[in-house]
């Protein structure tokens, strides 16, 4: 198909004599010394007053502190926890994170954390006693999920062999909530794997404001059916069997229960008779007696927030939510603590915007308003009566931070071009602000609620000078329109020594899933090195984000709905065919690589795309969509009970046949979420179409593949492949 240039940028090519690149960019730079990774400011936990934060710093004999700053001034103020202060048993205590009971008397200290799955760990915990310097124990019987303390700081709650507990921190009585947990059964106060992926959450509990009551999940997940995996090391192979309900099967029965602690009866909230249902999230109002229920249907296009009595268990219907096509689940819902208003964002007009109801759900003011989206909404601050959120307004390419009241005036409180982030003091009064660009390593400052900075905590300017000896330039911006006359845009880097008179080869970065975007002006880690390494080897590498990708709209973002993959791949094999007229590009020599929906889409584009992509590097796929979870395939696809093609039509498994290109295949043995089986099914029917191909597994790891020299390894192999078949 004809695709028309629409930005003069594309044409424009700076024919200024290029500057040989002074240092070579090698993989050991990128995968091992960490030469190009930046330093990163993290781990600032605001304090109550919201004038102060903390920040762990090692102490005395190597013992990590607990160090308290002015949010003002960046000044230390004192040290919180001593570090050689936390002993347990004669031993001081080695732990990996901490968190602030309400009064800030206490830490919960974590130590010996096992990971289970993306967000879930396991751990001992211990509750150290700031003006004591005395360290408990959570629990004697058993690593524990998700310790706690209650607002009033009486009772500890936590999760232990699928069953929830709390423990009186006065008597030291621990009471069991549940005793029916029961592994690959029952879980009370966690989440299942499908929720803690999709829904994003892990911890299945929380407390009311007064800290009397507690309210939890239940999972039944008797019925959803088993997936097991092998780990491999010892003489006989561990089999891991957990429960993954795969596109229309069975998923786990939920209930909310809420218990209350002075009378210890715990009822069950009323959500009604449908039991093919989500309830993606729970959240007190300011009313201790007052929980408010996300209830969602199985296809994720209906949403009701439900208000439930926590002595009686009923409920009534406050907001209800639709949509044509799907509903997005985030954490934003903020109830205001007059106890009135409570804070929502939605599409509801096309782009996502922060609105302003009432306890009854009566619009009172819709906040933000144009089409644009709100990107992340950080919060209120009651004082002056002021929002504070991230949008893509001033392009889809950036993010800025903005300040907006009532009134609906508005101010833009990062000016600078790029990525700018925000972490907000609990009082919204101070902001440490993160910025990026395409070659442009974090800067993060300090400002004030206003915007202004007061401090500047890390430039990375050795690493940015570093990138200019290097010849790492900005990624250029360009856009172009398809044949259907939808404009895409994309990102381009060429080699320091271009020359347009020669041919290159193109390699394509795709991602491409739903509300995902790889086109921003950002920076890129160690991928974006890698890509400069190539282009340092006479390789232009590009990103095209296609259809149904986010920072648009509802519109730009839905219209996959029901057709995964369809419009996704028609729009990189166009962008394949937009790239191979220009005069600069060797059209018989363009690649394209992905991981997860990215190696999904990879696979689809090699087989779809009648030999325009002459190579292919796809890690962790999707091959079959049926193969692949409820929550997240039925959002986008419905059930293959009602919408077979959707399934069938854009599954890589289906058109092997067709594959045409050099195929690297890679996938991690113990992917618990995109299943090695994808894989194996795969390479059954490139083995049955007697189809060539490369393929490398890393046993025992997850989606991600890393850990120790993995991702070098990886890497390396990935180069070695594009440098011979590309």
């Amino acid at each position: 198909m004809y695709l028309k240039n629409i930005l003069l940028v594309v044409l424009a090519i700076s024919f200024a004599v290029p500057t040989q690149a002074q240092n070579k960019i090698t993989l050991k730079d990128i995968w091992a010394s960490g030469k190009f990774s930046p330093n990163y400011v993290y781990g600032l936990r605001s304090m109550q007053d919201g004038a102060h934060y903390t920040k762990t710093e090692s102490g005395d004999d190597d013992a990590t502190d607990i160090v308290k700053y002015a949010y003002a001034t960046g000044d230390k103020v004192g040290v919180v926890v001593a570090g050689k202060d936390v002993t347990h048993n004669g031993e001081v205590l080695e732990w990996s994170d901490y968190t602030f009971t309400d009064d800030e008397q206490k830490v919960i200290l974590t130590c010996d954390e096992e990971r289970i799955y993306r967000h879930s760990t396991k751990a001992n915990h211990y509750v150290f006693d700031i003006k004591s310097k005395k360290t408990t124990a959570v629990s004697a019987d058993g690593k524990q999920r998700y310790a706690t303390l209650s607002p009033d700081n009486k009772h500890l709650a936590f999760v232990r062999g699928n069953n929830l507990y709390i423990k009186n921190f006065s008597s030291g009585k621990e009471t069991a909530i549940t005793t029916d947990g029961e592994h690959n059964k029952i879980i009370n106060g966690a989440t299942d794997w499908v929720y803690e992926e999709e829904f994003a959450f892990d911890r299945a509990y929380q407390w009311s404001a007064d800290g009397n009551k507690i309210a939890f999940y239940r999972f039944d997940e008797s019925k959803v059916k088993d997936f097991t995996m092998m780990r491999f090391g010892e003489l006989y192979p561990e089999e891991v069997t957990f429960k993954y309900p795969k596109a229309g099967e069975d998923n786990a029965l939920i209930d909310i229960y809420i218990y209350d602690i002075p009378s210890s009866k715990k009822v069950k909230a009323d959500v009604g008779t449908e039991t093919d249902m989500y309830i993606p999230r729970i959240k007190w109002t300011e009313n201790p007696n007052q929980l408010c229920i996300f209830k969602m249907n199985r296809h994720q296009n209906n949403l009701d927030l439900l208000l439930c009595d926590g002595n009686t268990g009923s409920t009534k219907l406050i907001m209800n939510e639709k949509s044509e096509t799907f509903i997005e689940i985030d954490d934003d819902l903020t109830f205001l603590d007059d106890g009135k208003r409570f804070i929502w964002t939605s599409m509801r007009d096309g782009y996502n915007h922060i609105y302003l109801f009432d306890m009854q759900g009566k619009l009172l003011n819709q906040i933000t308003k144009g089409e644009w989206d709100v990107a992340n909404y950080y919060g209120y601050n009651n004082k002056t009566q002021t929002f504070f959120y991230q949008s893509a307004e001033k392009s889809p390419l950036e993010r800025h931070v903005y300040s907006i009241n009532l009134e609906g005036k508005k101010k833009n409180l990062t000016k600078q071009d790029g990525s700018n982030s925000a972490a907000f003091s609990s009082t919204m009064d101070y902001f440490l602000h993160t910025n990026t660009a395409s070659a442009v390593a974090h800067t993060y400052a300090m400002r004030d609620g206003g915007g202004k900075e007061k401090y500047v905590l890390e430039d990375n300017e050795e690493l940015n000078e570093a990138l200019k000896e290097y010849d790492v330039k900005p990624v250029e911006f360009v856009s172009f329109k398809t044949s259907d006359n939808v404009e895409l845009n994309a990102w381009m880097i060429k080699p320091p020594n271009f020359d347009a008179n020669k041919k290159y080869p193109v390699l394509m970065y795709v991602y491409g899933g739903p509300g995902s975007q790889t086109v921003q002006n950002s920076w890129g880690g160690a991928n974006f090195m890698w890509y400069n390494m190539l282009a340092q080897n006479g390789y232009i590498v590009v990103s095209v984000d296609n259809r149904g990708t986010g920072s648009r709209g509802e519109a730009f973002r839905n219209c996959t709905y029901k057709n995964l993959g369809h419009l996704e791949t028609l729009d990189q094999i166009e962008a394949a065919k937009f790239l191979s007229k220009m005069p600069y590009v060797d059209a018989d020599r363009i690649g394209i690589w992905g991981w997860s929906y990215g190696g999904y889409m990879t696979a689809l584009c090699l087989s779809k795309g009648d030999g325009i992509f002459k190579a292919g590097i796809s890690i962790a796929p999707v091959t079959n969509w049926r193969y692949y979870d409820t929550i997240y395939t039925e959002r986008y696809l419905r059930t293959p009970q009602e919408n077979a093609s959707g399934y069938d039509d854009n599954s890589p498994i289906n058109f092997v046949k067709d594959l045409q290109g050099s195929l690297f295949l890679v996938h991690g043995t113990a992917d618990d979420n995109v299943h090695y089986q994808n894989s194996m099914e795969y390479v059954n029917e490139l083995v049955k179409h007697n189809i060539d191909f490369d393929m490398f597994m890393y046993p025992n790891k997850n989606h991600s593949i890393y850990g120790g020299a993995t991702r070098y390894h990886l890497y390396n192999k990935m180069t070695n492949f594009i440098l011979e078949k590309l």
